[in-house]
């Protein structure tokens, strides 16, 4: 019979055998996650691992301040390794996996431009062809909460600028209705009109390239990048930023979560609610400003004005 070692070391072997037609950075991720369960698991045979085992790893790891989003895509490739082997081995008989969860990430509260830096950045000044399109793009970025993905799909046949909306195919094919504010309105405009200078190469496309091709989602980034440092602003903008901005000032504004919700397409209330934490960040620091009572003083030190 052979040793537990000899047989962990041949399962892996066959498991990196395995996944040599995955990609490259799927491959070196599930190996990465079978290393550091063998080398948690020290002496002890893969397959004598228990539930316990891998919660008390998970806690381990945790302890060694890796967050929970990490451990949470950790679990997953020891999922998919133990679901290998007792494909493989009878000696796996179950899923030491099973009904384990990694600690909750904490989630963090998306980065969003003040409404002024949210102006600043969108007054793109110039009457070429591409500062046009530029100013466009950003203004509806801004002024729909638009993904990158769809401003990139975006056809003139979606727009209507009579009435102010534009038709978006968001996530899982589902289609919205979202505003058009009117200096969008106006740059799409100015946009359109010159838009017909380029060598139109997509007639669909509402966003094309100097060569006249549909603007693709990297190239969208990398303007957005260039414009933010053009204008001034200090810190790396990306379109899901102005997203984030949109959401955050019209909550602000409206304090209506669930007119954010069909704007932003989410399907779950629970993915918008981030922004009334955003929303609430902003109340609390107008409270610190303003209220008498925010402002600390040193105990047993009476304001200027008493007497």
């Amino acid at each position: 019979m052979k040793a537990p070692a000899r047989v962990d070391a041949t399962l892996l072997d066959d498991y990196e055998r395995y996944l040599a037609t995955r990609p490259a950075h799927t491959r070196d991720a599930y190996l990465r996650d079978v290393a550091t369960l063998k080398a948690l698991a020290g002496e002890a045979p893969l397959a004598g691992l228990s539930p316990a085992d891998l919660r008390r790893f998970l806690a381990t790891l945790h302890g060694r301040g890796i967050s929970g989003r990490s451990l949470a895509r950790m679990l997953s490739g020891w999922r998919a390794f133990f679901r290998f082997a007792m494909d493989r081995d009878r000696s796996f008989k179950d899923d030491p996996c099973g009904g384990l969860k990694a600690p909750k990430a904490q989630r963090r509260l998306p980065s969003a431009l003040s409404p002024d830096e949210a102006v600043q950045l969108v007054a793109i000044e110039g009457d070429d062809a591409l500062a046009l399109r530029d100013r466009a793009l950003l203004e509806l970025a801004y002024s729909s909460g638009l993904r990158v993905a769809e401003l990139s799909g975006m056809n003139l046949s979606m727009l209507d600028l009579v009435s102010g909306e534009v038709r978006v195919w968001g996530k899982g094919s589902k289609e919205r209705i979202v505003p058009v504010g009117a200096p969008a309105r106006a740059a799409l405009q100015a946009w359109i009109a010159r838009r017909i200078s380029l060598p139109v190469r997509d007639a669909e496309a509402l966003f094309l390239s100097r060569t006249g091709r549909r603007l693709g989602p990297r190239a969208i980034q990398q303007r957005l990048a260039a414009w933010a440092v053009k204008r001034g602003l200090r810190r790396h903008v990306h379109p899901h930023m102005l997203r984030h901005s949109f959401a955050s000032h019209l909550l602000q504004s409206s304090g209506d979560l669930r007119a954010v919700q069909e704007l932003l397409g989410h399907a779950s209330i629970a993915s918008t609610q981030v922004y009334a934490h955003l929303d609430f960040q902003h109340l609390a620091k107008v409270y610190d400003e303003a209220h008498p009572r925010a402002k600390k003083r040193p105990l047993g030190k009476a304001p200027k004005d008493a007497k």
